[in-house]
């Protein structure tokens, strides 16, 4: 049951990643002098949502597999992939925003 748990936790974030990514590019209010700034942010989150829904349901049937055949089960690299790429985001969201700081004044 803990192979299906974490597919299913794995399920959650990335439709909180896609989500978080349509919110942005769709209620975030325009970067003043940078209007192509929302799409810069969401598309990545959007990507990695889909990226992380792909990832974990290889992750889920090789575990399956592993569990089934008795053998040992494979360490996943998702939280890194998914750590390192957040903090990218909000480092491009961050200068974005300086950026259009800069440009409006």
């Amino acid at each position: 049951m803990a192979n299906e748990r974490t597919f299913l936790a794995w399920s959650r974030t990335s439709l909180a990643l896609i989500v978080a990514g349509l919110a942005i590019a769709q209620l975030l209010p325009p970067f003043p002098g940078v209007p192509w700034a929302r799409s810069v942010i969401a598309t990545p989150l959007i990507l990695l949502g889909g990226g992380v829904s792909v990832i974990s349901y290889l992750e889920w049937t090789g575990n399956q597999r592993a569990l089934r055949r008795g053998g040992p089960v494979s360490r996943t690299q998702l939280p890194r992939i998914l750590a390192l790429t957040v903090a990218l985001i909000a480092a491009l969201a961050a200068a974005l925003e300086l950026y259009s700081q800069a440009v409006k004044h």
